[in-house]
């Protein structure tokens, strides 16, 4: 029962994270998906294939056509051919959405301060450790 506990109580605090974030994502004009990607192609070394984003992602490359759709109609992101492979494409992120990648990231924080402010430091510091050691058993 305790494990039934902890896994609803993670679920919980998990929604309100995502609750808040995507309420700071609103005023830039993105969801949570959108933003997620633009996370991962401002982290990478070079533009990425869209297989290799979908990868990055988690999800399936079929799903990850609107997101990129609704990237480039936002003028953040592009798609090119990939010169190495003529059949593939290449997800380039713009200067544009490199910025909004990064007021993203701020608003992924302060999403995070503000469910934990109700931790201590260390008590902050406990947590994390706990959830990697619990993500490591995954990877």
């Amino acid at each position: 029962m305790a494990d039934t506990e902890l896994a609803e109580l993670f679920q919980l605090v998990g929604r309100r994270l995502r609750h808040g974030y995507a309420r700071r994502l609103e005023p830039l004009g993105l969801s949570p998906g959108q933003a997620r990607a633009l996370r991962v192609l401002a982290d990478a070394e070079r533009p990425l294939r869209m297989v290799h984003l979908a990868d990055e992602l988690r999800i399936v490359p079929r799903s990850l056509t609107p997101v990129v759709d609704a990237l480039e109609e936002s003028g953040l992101a592009l798609r090119q051919v990939d010169p190495a492979n003529r059949r593939s494409t290449l997800v380039v992120i713009t200067p544009e959405g490199r910025d909004l990648a990064e007021r993203a990231r701020e608003a992924r924080g302060q999403a995070g301060e503000e469910l934990f402010a109700v931790l201590s430091k260390e008590q902050r510091e406990r947590l994390r450790g706990l959830l990697r050691l619990v993500d490591a058993q995954f990877r």
